[in-house]
């Protein structure tokens, strides 16, 4: 059984692989929300192949997916799965931030009030 303890490095591996992943769905949003693939969306499922992978933030949010995958990987091998898995709440919170400022969409008081809670869970999932 590995330690419970988690090193600064070890946080900073976290932080930084949920920080990947929460970038990769607002751009996969922004690739998947654009007029190409929105037209593509309406048309065959040839057409829907097509505009979904000739769209480069398509393609680019599946990278970052895959770069938090790979970082995610070492985390796992430094910590337990239970440890580390409450953290990926976090992106709960960065993905919700970065819609708002990047992508412009509304954030209401009981989504505030649910992002605390999940805040919250963090914090004492942590401290068990």
């Amino acid at each position: 059984m590995k330690a419970t303890t988690i090193s600064w490095t070890v946080l900073t591996l976290i932080f930084i692989s949920v920080s990947i992943s929460a970038i990769a769905q607002v751009t996969l949003k922004h690739g998947m929300s654009s007029p190409a693939v929105q037209q593509g969306l309406a048309g065959s499922w040839h057409q829907v192949v097509i505009a979904v992978a000739s769209n480069i933030y398509v393609w680019l949010g599946l990278v970052f997916y895959a770069l938090g995958a790979v970082l995610w990987l070492g985390v796992l091998a430094k910590v337990d799965v239970s440890v580390a898995y409450p953290f990926v709440g976090l992106g709960f919170i960065l993905t919700a931030l970065l819609g708002v400022f990047l992508l412009g969409e509304a954030f209401s008081v009981i989504r505030f009030v649910g992002t605390c809670l999940v805040v919250l869970g963090i914090v004492l999932v942590t401290r068990t």
